[in-house]
């Protein structure tokens, strides 16, 4: 399976340069190569092929006077913009296909985007040096701060410049999935505001709440940021300070997120989760919470955490009347307001914790037979969706693949 993983870089001044220059052909070349297609939609014939474009707008503009700085950069990192304008073009006709969920057609770029990106492939003859640092075409040794060593050799390495103005290199490495020991235990999650996930086994995992914690700071700033002139320097370095704010609670809460999974992972040979509608309690009067707590990401570090150490992952359906239902006698108690934490089952008379019975319900939808005291069988495994790796950004000791769970 393929993952990818981030490590910080640290470009020069004339690296910096580079790369923004990289970023500005990159983006002019996709919104060429979107106007272009645009344009034949518009008059009724059919889409320029890649090739065409490739040819046109790279290879014959280089050679004209307007467009000839696009020779400053790699010419992989053109074709990749290329690239990624047919992958928008195809995820937008498979949404309008029903193949995948809906999303809007191809926009043109801005510069004044605050995230940038350019990808190069192993045609760049980009590298990694005897002395750790990333060689790449027309930018030079860029150092890079490693925390681990990379498992396999990488296909390819896409340069980020964040809205914080951070720079990571993303490397798409294929890795070999590794089992880890069998274990018994088989847990049921209940995700919630509360208390960030609720197993069912009884343990309760508090909301680190990194927004909410950051937020007095998070205004100060956005309050010194509405009072510059825009267009202004002192505006730009006022959004850099706001950007990092927020990108400080982003990592913290990322952290989390990989800690907490990985030890799920590590104790559970099944993990069975709620499938959440994150996007209608987003619209709620709940948004900031739901978004602090970053469920969807979660669910997917577990996801691919498991087809990645061998352990069962299920999905269980959003309409599963999980905290309705008496996990001890299976009878339906009906809807239940969200103050009410505690409440007792009208057929048998057990006392329930309403996220402890929701988890152990969670369980139970997905075929694992346990309770609030531990697991008791073992299911056969399912195939799980590959993920993104994410590595901390302090520089620790590189170790050989994925350290220990």
């Amino acid at each position: 399976m393929q993952l990818r993983y981030s490590f910080r870089v640290y470009p020069n001044g004339p690296q910096r340069s580079a790369l923004a220059r990289a970023f500005g052909c990159a983006r002019v070349v996709y919104n060429d190569a979107l106007r272009a297609r645009e344009a034949a939609r518009a008059a009724g014939e059919a889409f320029p092929r890649t090739g065409d474009l490739s040819k046109m707008l790279i290879t014959e503009a280089k050679l004209t006077e307007e467009r000839a700085w696009l020779g400053e950069v790699s010419a992989v990192v053109l074709q990749q913009s290329l690239r990624d304008l047919d992958a928008a073009y195809r995820n937008f006709f498979d949404g309008l296909k029903g193949k995948r969920p809906r999303m809007g057609a191809p926009r043109f770029k801005s510069r004044k985007d605050n995230r940038q990106a350019v990808r190069f492939t192993a045609n760049a003859r980009w590298k990694i040096t005897v002395g750790g640092d990333l060689s790449l075409p027309k930018i030079g040794d860029v150092r890079v701060k490693w925390s681990r060593a990379l498992p396999s050799v990488p296909s390819t390495v896409t340069v980020v410049m964040d809205a914080a103005g951070r720079y990571f290199a993303s490397f798409v490495v294929e890795t070999v999935p590794e089992t880890l020991p069998d274990v018994e235990p088989l847990v049921g999650i209940d995700l919630g505001l509360g208390h960030f996930a609720v197993l069912s086994d009884g343990t309760k995992i508090d909301t680190p709440r990194f927004l909410r914690r950051a937020e007095k700071k998070l205004k100060r700033e956005q309050r010194r940021l509405s009072r510059k002139t825009k267009g202004s320097k002192n505006r730009e370095k006022a959004r850099l300070r706001v950007a990092r704010v927020h990108a400080r609670v982003a990592d913290a809460r990322r952290d989390f997120h990989h800690q907490l999974s990985a030890r799920i992972i590590r104790d559970n040979q099944a993990i069975a989760v709620e499938d959440l509608a994150v996007k209608g309690l987003a619209r709620t009067r709940l948004a900031k919470s739901v978004h602090d707590a970053g469920w969807s990401a979660f669910v997917a570090m577990l996801e691919y955490k498991a087809a990645l150490y061998g352990r069962t992952f299920i999905r269980v359906g959003r309409f599963e009347p999980t905290s309705q239902v008496c996990s001890q006698c299976g009878v339906k108690d009906g809807p239940k307001p969200l103050h009410i934490r505690v409440w007792e089952c009208g057929a048998c008379g057990a006392v329930l914790d309403r996220d402890i019975n929701a988890a152990v319900n969670v369980a139970k939808a997905a075929g694992l037979a346990v309770s609030a005291c531990g697991a008791q069988v073992r299911p056969v495994l399912v195939p799980a969706q590959r993920g993104e790796a994410g590595t901390h950004r302090d520089g620790q000791p590189a170790v050989v693949g994925i350290p220990g769970l």
